[in-house]
C-alpha cells in the first residue's frame, strides 16, 4: 500500500507541476509562438497562448523543436466524414450542400471565422485567430492520424507526413494564408486547370519524395511531382480546391483527389468535401484514384513561422 500511496503521489506532484506551467505560460505576451520563443527563451512543444493585434487572447499548440522551432499552429484540416458531401463539418469547402449559387462555399480560407479546440485540432476543423493575425515567412505542415491526443504530435513515429518552406514565400502574399487566399480565391468557376497559385518547394522533417507519392493513388501520381506544397489548384470541371499537400500539379486537372479543402460546388457532387474525392474508388468508379487510407484518415495540421 505505501508504494502505491507514494505512486499516486508522485503522478500528483507531477500533473501540478505540469498545470503551474501552463498557467505560468499564460504570462506572455507574444502573438506568435517564434515570438515565445525569442522573447521568453521556451524550447518546449506543447500549448501556449497568444494575443492577437486587437487583444484577443488565444490558445494553441507551439512546435518549438522543428528546424529551429517557433512554429505556431493556425489551423487544421479535418475530414470528419469521408461519405459526407459538404455536410455538417466541411468548414473547409461547404457545410450548405453542394450548391454552384454559392461558390465561395463557407468561404473560411479567406475569413476571420474562427472555430475548434487546439486540443481537438486532430478530431475536429480547428482555426485560431493567428490564422490571420500572424504575419509569417514560411509554413510547416503535419499530416497526423485522427484523435490522436495533443501530447502525442511531436513523436517523430506519430507523423504521416511533415514539412515545411524554407523560402519565406509567404511575405510575397501578405503573410498568411487569409492574404494569400484573397489574392487566389478558393472559389467555384474562379479560373481553370492553368490558373494556380502559387507551388513552394518544401523540406521534408517526416517522410520523403517516394513516400509522399505513395500517400495518394496510382492514377494521381502520374498527375503531379511532390516535393512541393500547392495553393489554390483547378479541377477540369472549375472546382476550385485550396492546398495541394507535399506535391504540385504538373500534367492533368484531377486534383480532386490529392487536393485538399475547397469552394461551395464540385461536380459531379460526390466530389465535394474538405477531402474532395479521395476515396473515388468505393463509389464504384475507374479503379486507381483514390488517396491512401493513412491519408485520408489523417487531420492536417498547419503552422506558420
Amino acid at each position: 500500500m505505501g508504494g502505491t500511496k507514494c505512486t499516486e503521489t508522485t503522478r500528483e506532484e507531477e500533473d501540478f507541476e505540469q498545470l503551474k506551467k501552463l498557467k505560468n505560460r499564460f504570462t506572455y505576451i507574444a502573438r506568435s509562438c517564434k515570438e515565445i520563443k525569442d522573447r521568453y527563451g521556451e524550447y518546449e512543444d506543447g500549448e501556449y497562448y497568444l494575443t492577437t493585434a486587437n487583444g484577443m487572447l488565444y490558445q494553441t499548440y507551439c512546435d518549438m523543436t522543428t528546424a529551429g522551432g517557433g512554429w505556431t499552429l493556425v489551423a487544421s484540416v479535418h475530414e470528419n466524414s469521408i461519405y459526407g458531401r459538404c455536410t455538417a463539418g466541411d468548414r473547409w469547402s461547404s457545410q450548405q450542400g453542394n450548391n454552384a449559387d454559392l461558390p465561395d462555399g463557407d468561404g473560411n480560407w479567406s475569413n476571420r471565422n474562427t472555430f475548434g479546440a487546439v486540443e481537438s485540432a486532430t478530431s475536429d476543423d480547428f482555426k485560431n485567430p493567428g490564422y490571420y493575425d500572424i504575419t509569417a515567412e514560411d509554413m510547416s505542415v503535419w499530416h497526423i492520424p485522427n484523435n490522436l491526443p495533443l501530447e502525442h504530435w511531436n513523436q517523430a513515429a506519430a507523423a504521416i507526413l511533415r514539412y515545411h518552406t524554407e523560402n519565406q514565400f509567404l511575405t510575397l502574399y501578405g503573410g498568411n494564408l487569409f492574404q494569400l487566399f484573397k489574392q487566389y480565391p478558393v472559389r467555384y468557376k474562379v479560373g481553370t486547370c492553368s490558373d494556380r497559385g502559387p507551388a513552394i518547394p518544401i523540406v521534408y522533417d517526416h517522410g520523403d519524395a517516394e513516400s509522399t507519392k505513395k500517400l495518394y493513388g496510382p492514377n494521381p501520381r502520374r498527375e503531379f511531382e511532390p516535393g512541393f506544397i500547392t495553393f489554390r489548384a483547378i479541377n477540369w470541371e472549375s472546382a476550385a480546391m485550396a492546398i495541394c499537400s507535399g506535391v504540385k500539379p504538373t500534367v492533368g486537372c484531377n486534383t480532386e483527389h490529392y487536393c485538399i479543402g475547397g469552394g461551395g460546388y464540385f461536380n459531379p457532387e460526390e466530389q465535394c468535401g474538405d477531402f474532395p474525392s479521395f476515396d473515388y474508388d468505393r463509389l464504384g468508379k475507374e479503379q486507381g484514384w483514390s488517396a491512401s487510407k493513412e491519408m485520408t484518415e489523417a487531420a492536417v495540421l498547419l503552422f506558420y513561422r
